[in-house]
């Protein structure tokens, strides 16, 4: 990998942006390289950031768009940049180790974030401040803390922001959330949401290893507490160490409870109360509950109810049958409900059957897309509440206008984290 072109330094990075922060309003400006008549193709030029199989698979979508291009390389790991630059084809000088400078460039319009979960908000964040718009992997955030900062920058700073919960985009999950908003199966009384298992076993005996050539495991570190290296720490398994993320809880249940969300219509809101339990491990490296069971109480009465060890689906029950729904397969009852259609003056929620093409969309007409920076914040907020209710082993109350913690400081001391120096928001 070579240098960056040009003569921007990462500590002037962070001055820029820092000062950037200052500012009012961003003007919302849509390149001309986007709409203008330079690009006859009106490509949207990305920058990908974190090209695991998840950030590769974002940006192999992106590849197959024919208004998008991708145009810059981000990772930590030399050997998932060489291998995501298989499909990218982009010359050594597009391919960077540290986000800073891929930001650093001029010729980017969004970026993709695909890192592990404790790295999507500080690359987020500096992007938008610097004027780019950003397609964020789910859970959007580490922390709710986060999750506030992200929607608020967005919406400072005018920018697009798409959270990967593509459930919103599968015509079955939106068809099942217009069948409880519109009243078909009743009065909605519960909601319970399956999540899968863990799906690797825990190391117990691990030993700090060798860093690999090519893997600058500080940066992959940033802002989460020093730990020594080891295999199982990095790349996939990082979900099952609270450290870096929330286990399946927000694996899965970033999805999931997203789609509980929707249908309660609760996209600006929460629940009020949270009562967890959940085991942990009790030795090992991983640290993130392998088993959950949460019951989540709205103001209106409605019952969430999650619970881990199962298969994937959110299923709505009201006082007049029920619906449920995974991933390719929608079913009722009564079954004359999927049969429904809705009528001009029914609740019709947002369409979208591809989110990326939604996310490319709005870059261009500068609209809100399907699960902005304020929804995805508020689902991972659910998949949050829901550890720190498990944590503490205690029933919570939670004000979610407020998005604080009722009379509890040991909970609120939770909604944030340190960032390890010299990272900051």
């Amino acid at each position: 990998m070579k240098q960056p072109k040009m003569s921007f330094s990462r500590r002037r990075f962070l001055k820029t942006t820092a000062a950037a922060a200052t500012v009012v309003a961003f003007p919302v400006v849509v390149p001309s390289r986007v709409l203008g008549q330079e690009a006859p193709s009106n490509r949207i030029a990305i920058g990908c950031i974190g090209l695991g199989g998840q950030g590769t698979g974002n940006m192999r979508g992106f590849i197959a768009k024919k208004d998008a291009q991708i145009v810059a390389l981000c990772d930590v790991d030399k050997a998932h940049l060489q291998a995501a630059n298989q499909y990218a084809k982009l010359p050594d000088s597009d391919l960077y180790n540290d986000f800073r400078d891929l930001l650093a460039r001029d010729d980017m319009d969004a970026v993709s974030v695909g890192t592990p979960d404790h790295w999507h908000t500080v690359p987020s964040v500096a992007a938008m401040k610097t004027g780019r718009d950003v397609y964020c992997e789910k859970p959007l955030t580490l922390t709710i803390a986060e999750g506030r900062i992200l929607a608020t920058t967005a919406k400072r700073y005018g920018r697009v922001l798409q959270t990967g919960s593509q459930q919103r985009s599968d015509n079955r999950f939106r068809q099942a959330c217009e069948i409880v908003r519109n009243g078909l199966i009743g009065d909605l009384k519960t909601v319970y949401v399956d999540i899968p298992g863990n799906n690797r076993d825990n190391p117990v005996d691990w030993k700090p290893e060798p860093v690999p050539d090519g893997f600058d495991y500080g940066l992959w570190l940033g802002p989460a507490p020093w730990a020594p290296y080891t295999t199982m720490r990095c790349h996939y398994t990082f979900r099952f160490i609270l450290d870096y993320s929330g286990g399946q809880m927000t694996n899965w249940g970033a999805h999931y409870l997203d789609i509980a969300q929707w249908g309660i219509g609760a996209d600006d809101s929460g629940p009020v109360r949270i009562k967890g339990k959940g085991e942990f491990p009790k030795e090992g490296l991983f640290t993130t509950a392998v088993k959950a069971d949460i019951e989540y109480t709205y103001a209106n009465g409605v019952k969430l109810l999650l619970h881990q060890g199962g298969g994937g689906n959110t299923r709505f029950v009201g006082t007049e049958g029920w619906v449920r729904v995974t991933r390719g397969k929608i079913e009722a009852e009564p079954v004359s409900v999927l049969d429904y259609k809705l009528t001009p003056d029914d609740i019709h929620l947002y369409n979208s059957t591809d989110h990326k093409q939604d996310f490319l969309h709005c870059v261009k007409t500068r609209k809100d897309p399907i699960c902005s920076a304020e929804v995805g914040h508020r689902s991972a907020s659910l998949c949050h509440l829901g550890n720190i209710s498990m944590l503490l082993d205690r029933e919570l109350n939670w004000d979610p206008k407020q998005e604080r913690f009722v009379q509890d400081n040991e909970a609120q001391g939770m909604v944030s984290r340190a960032l390890r120096a010299p990272w900051h928001m």
